[in-house]
């Protein structure tokens, strides 16, 4: 399983800002999805075929949008993909939702 902090409402599509002044943290939420899915140790995936990966969202408080939080888990599914050297477009995506607990995190499981 993979562990990160919840990704801030600044990774959302619609959050404020143009799409230069939010390149940084949209390079260093992949970039840490990359090493903590490299740390994993997953096994090397089939080279085609679906990839399901199990979302689960565990927010640090009650404020926020379930709808809108896979938005903000684009550059999370770009450094998972990088670490396992797949194309993302063959994930499918399963999201989960619990109740709020500090501090907030994303639990990730790669796999039926």
């Amino acid at each position: 399983m993979i562990e990160l902090p919840f990704p801030p409402s600044s990774l959302s599509g619609h959050a404020k800002g143009n799409w230069h002044g939010k390149s940084g943290v949209t390079k260093k939420w992949r970039s840490d999805a990359c090493l903590v899915t490299k740390a994993a140790g997953y096994p090397p995936m089939p080279t085609d075929g679906d990839i399901h990966v199990h979302i689960t969202f565990v927010p640090p408080d009650r404020r926020g949008d379930r709808v809108n939080f896979p938005n903000r888990c684009k550059p999370i599914f770009d450094g998972i993909a990088d670490a396992l050297g797949v194309n993302d477009s063959r994930f499918v995506p399963h999201f989960y939702f619990r109740a709020p607990e500090k501090p907030g995190r994303l639990e990730i499981r790669i796999g039926q």
